[in-house]
């Protein structure tokens, strides 16, 4: 679209000082996120408080410019992308740890805190954030706030949601709210704090966020285990959670997956026959990890385990966690485009779900690897397919809706922890009803009664780029 003069010129006394950027090069850097698709702004601004953020904010209703909020630039599905030109405001200057409350448990971030560095400066007096997106070291806890992101750690610990107590946030108006509380008990009237997480930047602009800590657990045990079969490894999962284990973390790779780190690292990560592998790790005192891990063994050689391995240094947790951490890249690496989806399903209907990406891989003759959070059902399921091969490109586009409704179907959700963006914004009637769907909207226009925050995304819109994902 073509920015107003006076809104401009509005714009420019606002932030000056280079606080206004129409480069290209500025305006490239903001096009897309890690899903590899999306279109240019018109301007980026780089606000340094709330209430230059309140006043960005107010521009853009007056003149009806569409305004997208962009962090870390990490989601995998457009979120922080344009999709009608506008303003993408950055948040990179709101990088500041405010507090950490060693007596009430709790942390006050800006919201572009690299979700990596608050772990390490809150481990550093013995607390403890769990949440753990593969993308730690890079993404912002303010889009983990926008997504809802989760993690290897949900399954014991909860996804983001379960840790933001409070919010500071702009309304696209103008007006600067507060939501929830330091305080780990508040039902004062509605729950806008709960609302506005994992709400992809659409309702409001968050400013500040409180997080709730935990102790940090004194001991950690990893394991790798190896299976013959996709299958042997989620039959270890189901023989563990019978035996009432519940591991901090639980993650499956299946045999593509593998295959596909090998290459990159250019080394052997599993022995010979191994097509999946589960990396589990335990936490708590040191007793109680250990009488967990020994559980968790069991049930791997019960499933037909053909190796287990117990890290026994930091430095071999981290080499067992690089192939989990590696994937998404060893993946690319193959020179295949790549459609990720974080389906998730209730934890006893893996194997199911497991079972219906080998169906999709069949049927729509592709290539798919599958990989994620088997402790709480969220499996990435990737389809592959050759750059250009428009045909192979047509059936992947058949296969994720087949995906989405099986998921569905087996009582589960579309997405687990990416959100919906754009990428999945046309395949939202398949979970929500139209009456959820017109709630929704109705939600919407409460919070941004002009339309101008993160337009075209969630809800469908004819003028939203396609789905698909290159990381």
């Amino acid at each position: 679209m073509s920015l107003p003069p006076a809104f401009l010129a509005a714009l420019e006394l606002t932030l000056p000082g280079g606080g206004v950027r129409r480069d290209a090069a500025a305006l490239d850097a903001c096009a897309a996120d890690a899903l590899g698709q999306g279109a240019r702004a018109d301007a980026v601004v780089v606000p340094g408080s709330t209430a230059e953020i309140a006043a960005v904010a107010r521009l853009c209703t007056a003149h009806r410019v569409p305004l997208v909020v962009r962090g870390a630039g990490t989601g995998y599905t457009g979120g922080a992308v344009p999709t009608h030109g506008g303003i993408v405001l950055s948040m990179e200057r709101f990088t500041r740890i405010l507090e950490i409350d060693e007596v009430n448990l709790l942390a006050v971030v800006e919201p572009h805190v690299i979700t990596g560095d608050l772990q390490r400066a809150v481990e550093g007096v013995g607390l403890f954030y769990p949440p753990d997106p593969a993308s730690l070291d890079t993404c912002s806890i303010g889009g983990n706030v926008a997504e809802g992101a989760g993690g290897p750690r949900a399954f014991k610990y909860g996804t983001t949601k379960r840790y933001v107590l409070a919010l500071e946030a702009v309304l696209p108006t103008g007006e600067v709210i507060h939501t929830g509380s330091k305080a780990v008990k508040n039902v004062v009237g509605y729950d806008l704090t709960q609302l506005l997480v994992g709400s992809e930047g659409t309702l409001a602009i968050v400013t500040r966020i409180t997080l709730r800590l935990v102790p940090k657990p004194l001991a950690q045990t990893t394991l790798a285990a190896c299976f013959a079969s996709t299958r042997d490894a989620v039959d270890a999962v189901s023989g563990l959670v019978a035996r009432r284990a519940v591991p901090a973390s639980i993650e499956l790779v299946d045999g593509p997956s593998l295959r596909a780190v090998e290459t990159l690292l250019g080394r052997a990560v599993a022995p010979a026959g191994a097509h999946a592998m589960l990396i589990i790790e335990c936490d708590g005192s040191a007793s109680a990890a250990a009488e967990e891990l020994v559980g968790v063994q069991e049930a791997c050689r019960d499933a037909g385990a053909l190796d287990l391995v117990v890290a026994g240094s930091e430095a071999e947790r981290e080499d067992v966690w690089r192939v989990r951490r590696q994937i998404s890249l060893a993946l690319r690496a193959t020179g295949l485009f790549k459609i990720n989806h974080d389906v998730v399903v209730p934890r006893g209907r893996v194997p199911e779900l497991i079972e219906c990406a080998g169906e999709l891989a069949r049927r729509f003759r592709l290539r798919v690897a599958s990989f994620g959070h088997a402790g709480d059902g969220n499996i990435h399921v990737n389809l592959l397919v050759p750059p250009g091969d428009v045909a192979a490109l047509a059936r992947a586009r058949e296969a994720e809706r087949a995906l989405f409704e099986r998921v569905v179907a087996l009582e589960g959700s579309i997405s687990g922890e990416h959100g919906i963006g754009f990428a999945k914004a046309p395949h939202l009637g398949i979970e929500l009803a139209p009456a959820e769907i017109a709630l929704m909207q109705r939600v919407k226009a409460a919070f941004d009664p002009a339309g101008i925050l993160n337009p075209g995304k969630i809800f469908p819109l004819a003028a939203a780029p396609a789905s698909g994902e290159r990381e």
